[in-house]
């Protein structure tokens, strides 16, 4: 049986995931942006809180801990790299460590660019990748640490999961980053009909995430640094995909 999924909007523009596996009632957290709307969402549904996995150390992602773990006494998971920039930890995680959630298990994966020590969780039965700031709706982190190189490195790693699977990304910010994809990539029909539903979604106060990974793969641009029509369209049809991707990146830096 699946996990089940649920996404929680967090702050202004923030999103947190619970997972719970039915049969053991083991559950966990990707991320605490902020403790009350997790807090509620745990009471709410009579779950028990086991663990926390963090993604990276960015306040917007783990000022929530303290106050969940002094209310749920979850053990804390993140990148064994960013030890020393992350809540106290229970557990360090190097890529191909395993994290387990009932009877599923979630394998580790560096996805260094948007900071260095970037991880992401990929748990294969149930199709779901939590991405954080990596791979985003539409678009991709900023690169506030890590190279071009080892972010399109990074996405090139997700690209390859499942096109089924399910992109749990951090951020509602998938309308602005589709106003972007549309400068490079206008004549892509999979992204104008994906602009017109994430309108609709919007406007009707709903999130646009999770994504599935075939929509990030058609529309996502800094998925598709490459596809000649860009890297010709951009003036590099003979630069390299890193080449192509960080032009993308620098242009959407100063959307």
């Amino acid at each position: 049986m699946s996990l089940t999924l649920v996404t929680i909007p967090c702050l202004k523009d923030n999103y947190a995931y619970l997972i719970h596996d039915e049969a053991s009632g083991d559950t966990a957290l990707i991320d605490a942006p902020e403790p009350a709307p997790i807090l509620a969402e745990l009471n709410a549904r009579g779950w028990t809180l086991d663990q926390i996995l963090l993604t990276h150390h960015h306040w917007d992602h783990i000022d929530g801990v303290a106050t969940i773990v002094e209310a749920t006494s979850a053990a804390i998971l993140g990148a064994e790299a960013d030890a020393h920039r992350l809540p106290p930890l229970t557990r360090g995680l190097i890529e191909g460590d395993v994290v387990q959630i009932g009877g599923e298990y979630g394998h580790v994966i560096d996805v260094p660019g948007h900071t260095v020590g970037h991880i992401a969780f990929y748990f294969p039965d149930s199709g779901l990748a939590f991405t954080a700031d990596s791979l985003m709706a539409g678009g991709c982190g900023r690169l506030f640490e890590g190279t071009p190189d080892q972010m399109w490195h990074s996405l090139c790693k997700l690209a390859q999961l499942p096109p089924e699977t399910l992109i749990c990304s951090g951020h509602e910010y998938t309308a602005s980053n589709l106003r972007f994809a549309a400068t490079i990539d206008p004549d892509n029909a999979a992204l104008q009909a994906r602009i017109t539903r994430v309108t609709a979604a919007r406007a009707a106060g709903r999130p646009t995430v999770p994504s599935r990974l075939s929509g990030e793969l058609a529309t996502n641009p800094f998925l598709r640094a490459h596809n000649p029509y860009i890297k010709t369209a951009l003036g590099l049809a003979t630069a390299s995909d890193a080449e192509t991707f960080a032009k993308i990146r620098a242009l959407k830096d100063k959307f």
